[in-house]
């Protein structure tokens, strides 16, 4: 399950499971391009990958404007090679009940969680079809898989990214481009952490693992999925959720 030779975006990378995926990317062999709004908060990921012998380049970029997802491509295949992996795992919300929600949250939850995959998705798309093979890995959630009370628009649209990754596979199947999503459960990062410790607790006490994940869990779903292992596989959708959901 080596990724020796492989180019890699991961957008969201600066923390949780964004930086845990271009960690474990790298510690497989890949070199990895990390993705986010500030550059500074890119350096602790871009010194301990350094730090593992790979090839790393941090890009500051908004990817919820296309222009500036397609420019970041572009600045990343200058840096490290044609980019052979995609890794769309940039995402955000906050909890509140839907008839509370703000037009401005409607938009900020669809942009930074669906149209960022459609940017970036798009923006790698005619160097993977040119060199006939790919792989984009789409972070959702399971709260797009089965709802979520309090996060009803950031669901519909990890449902959106769902759908967006089985159609996506059909359509460049034929240029040897896996397309497949992960859906994490409850994980350890600092948006679960923002919620009220009796939420907390009672997840731990109802996953049947008995903990929430850690970045780390997701991270290895996507290195198998980045991987030759996994170049049968195409338009899936996997859970990462310590048996929390066990969807057919």
């Amino acid at each position: 399950m080596r990724l020796d030779g492989k180019k890699m975006i991961v957008t969201g990378a600066s923390q949780g499971i964004g930086k845990a995926i271009a960690i474990m990317s790298a510690t497989y062999g890949a070199d990895v391009c990390i993705i986010g709004r500030h550059l500074d908060k890119l350096q602790d990921t871009k010194e301990e990958i350094e730090k593992l012998g790979r090839k790393c380049a941090a890009i500051p970029a908004d990817v919820t404007n296309y222009d500036a997802a397609k420019e970041m491509v572009k600045q990343a295949q200058e840096a490290i090679g044609k980019i052979g992996i995609l890794v769309n795992n940039v995402g955000w919300d906050s909890i509140e009940h839907f008839v509370k929600n703000t037009t401005e949250f409607w938009d900020q939850v669809i942009d930074i969680n669906y149209k960022s995959v459609i940017y970036c998705s798009r923006a790698v798309l005619d160097g993977m079809m040119e060199n006939n093979s790919g792989k984009i890995i789409n972070i959702a959630s399971d709260a797009g898989r089965g709802g979520s009370c309090g996060e009803t628009v950031y669901a519909g649209a990890k449902g959106a990214v769902i759908s967006f990754t089985k159609s996506l596979a059909r359509e460049v199947a034929r240029y040897k481009i896996n397309v497949n999503c992960i859906c994490p459960g409850p994980t350890n990062t600092p948006m679960y952490l923002g919620q009220p410790e009796k939420i907390r607790e009672s997840l731990q006490r109802i996953i049947p693992l008995k903990r929430v994940g850690e970045p780390e869990d997701v991270a290895g779903t996507v290195v198998f999925f980045a991987s030759p292992l996994s170049d049968y596989i195409t338009g899936q959708v996997i859970s990462v959720s310590g048996g929390l959901t066990m969807y057919g």
